[in-house]
């Protein structure tokens, strides 16, 4: 292997670190519940934390390669933007819908009571209608995106979330009274985006003075960040839902097949078009990953609010969370493996 991998040592064997994270998670969570539920209720507008404080630290090595001069630059390869907003809001909402419903209406609905089905339906809408904010960083820097491309279409797709999020889901929903959790949207958007682009510039701006051999070395030093960060975040999430996980293992089961198949299809078909229409391997992959990801906190929040901690469409969110680092790590790793191909094809 490359030793500029942007997984590094751990791109050997990541499988078996998540692997062994997702069981450890698990097994910590079943052992130290009450561990667990005091971590849990660090909660401020439904963002936890300590899961904030990982993800801030995953983010971080990226925000420092943002060169905030270039940002509008973007504006002369729309292409990647495009396609981001295209999946996102005119095609990934519609298609969960479609799955979630021929899943639990259809394949599944021997499996399920017809109550029991609508709600995992409705946490699967909610899904599919909050793109992601926060880890799509980690996926960028992960597969070598463009730091500069990847702020601006989270920045973007976050302005339009404002606007758009409570009508699509509350039409794909059937409901007129979907709320916004404004407080889990701004707060999110602050921790994720701002805090840490803030500082990533401030360190690029003290760093660069000594030199780009001195940013180049922080880079390498900090690097190892993004995973570690990447595989606590991992042990968190599955010690936190641990008593889900071992109390309806087989519900889990049933949500994420659905959730697996609309995941990979819509990187398929986000990743072809950018194959198609020429991008570059920096902008196509981290604007197939915005799509394939999901803003779980907004979700989970959402489905909360409208039925209920205990509901079948709050599990169906957390199922999303469950099943997302695994999934987009398995991306990662494709579109590492593909990157000769679209370079070669789009002659950079």
């Amino acid at each position: 292997m490359s030793t500029d991998n942007p997984l590094g040592l751990f791109g050997r064997y990541l499988s078996l670190w998540i692997g062994l994270c997702i069981a450890g998670g698990v097994a910590l969570g079943a052992l130290l519940p009450g561990l667990f539920e005091l971590v849990a209720r660090a909660e401020l507008a439904s963002v936890n934390l300590v899961v904030a404080v990982l993800i801030w630290v995953m983010i971080f090595p990226m925000m420092v390669q943002v060169d905030l001069g270039r940002v509008a630059d973007v504006g002369r390869r729309p292409g990647g933007l495009a396609l981001t907003l295209v999946v996102n809001w005119l095609i990934k909402p519609f298609t969960m819908a479609a799955l979630a419903t021929l899943f639990f209406r259809v394949i599944f609905a021997d499996l399920v009571s017809p109550e029991d089905a609508s709600q995992y339906i409705a946490g699967m809408i909610l899904l599919g209608v909050a793109p992601c904010t926060a880890m799509v960083f980690v996926w960028s820097q992960l597969s070598r995106g463009d730091a500069n491309y990847t702020l601006v279409q989270v920045s973007v797709n976050d302005l339009i979330m404002v606007v758009v999020f409570a009508p699509l889901a509350g039409f794909l929903l059937g409901v007129t009274d979907v709320v916004v959790p404004w407080g889990t949207l701004f707060l999110s958007v602050v921790l994720f985006v701002v805090v840490p682009l803030a500082a990533g510039a401030w360190a690029r701006s003290r760093l660069l003075k000594r030199g780009e051999a001195s940013l180049e070395a922080f880079n390498d030093r900090i690097k190892p960040a993004s995973i570690i960060g990447l595989l606590a975040t991992v042990v968190l999430i599955f010690g936190l839902q641990a008593p889900t996980i071992l109390a309806r293992p087989g519900v889990i089961v049933l949500i994420a097949v659905p959730l697996l198949i609309q995941s990979y299809g819509i990187f398929a078909l986000a990743y072809g078009v950018a194959w198609v229409t020429r991008l570059r391997h920096e902008i196509a992959a981290p604007a197939a990953m915005i799509g394939t990801s999901n803003f779980f906190e907004l979700a989970v929040a959402v489905a909360i609010s409208l039925f209920g901690l205990q509901s079948g469409a709050a599990l169906a969110t957390v199922v999303g969370v469950l099943i997302e680092v695994p999934v987009m790590l398995s991306l990662v790793a494709f579109a590492n493996r593909t990157r000769g191909a679209f370079e070669a094809r789009s002659g950079t």
